[in-house]
């Protein structure tokens, strides 16, 4: 358990302009711990507003005091489809549930548009964010060929 568990009032916030930067420093972060980061990757963390925002899509952000510590995406795949993607959460407030919290504000969201479905795409050596999909009720569906990753090796999809 993390020493920070206690003392944390997690806020979870909707995409402005102000917090772009902090959304492509999220993403970086865990890319380039584990991965390499892609060119898709580049384009949309370095422009969220035209990539996802403007399509329809929707980023989310978990606050603490005034830093913004974890995010989320919300990208639309179909008419009734997000592609929930760009999902981390800063090293040091690992382990005090804010990725379950984005998660469940995402779902919600999603639902609340009236989507039908929530797909994902990762990688099956991210173990603690492949539980936290299984515990959030995503099931393995066909990998999408023409996904633009080249780290995916896995597919996810919840019903809503």
């Amino acid at each position: 358990m993390n020493a920070l568990s206690n003392t944390v009032s997690v806020q979870l916030l909707e995409f402005q302009e102000q917090y772009a930067s902090d959304f492509a420093r999220l993403n970086y972060e865990w890319l380039e711990t584990y991965f390499t980061v892609e060119p898709h990757d580049r384009e949309m963390l370095d422009a969220p507003n035209e990539y996802i925002i403007q399509p329809g899509g929707r980023i989310f952000f978990a606050k603490v005091e005034d830093e913004i510590v974890g995010t989320v995406a919300l990208i639309v795949e179909t008419p009734d489809t997000f592609e929930l993607a760009k999902m981390g959460v800063t090293p040091k407030y690992k382990g005090l549930k804010i990725g379950k919290m984005l998660m469940q504000h995402a779902i919600s969201e999603a639902r609340k548009a009236g989507m039908k479905r929530l797909v994902l795409e990762s990688n099956t050596k991210l173990t603690a964010a492949l539980n936290l999909y299984i515990n959030s009720g995503f099931k393995v569906a066909p990998l999408n060929e023409c996904s633009p990753y080249a780290r995916c090796n896995i597919r996810m999809e919840l019903t809503l």
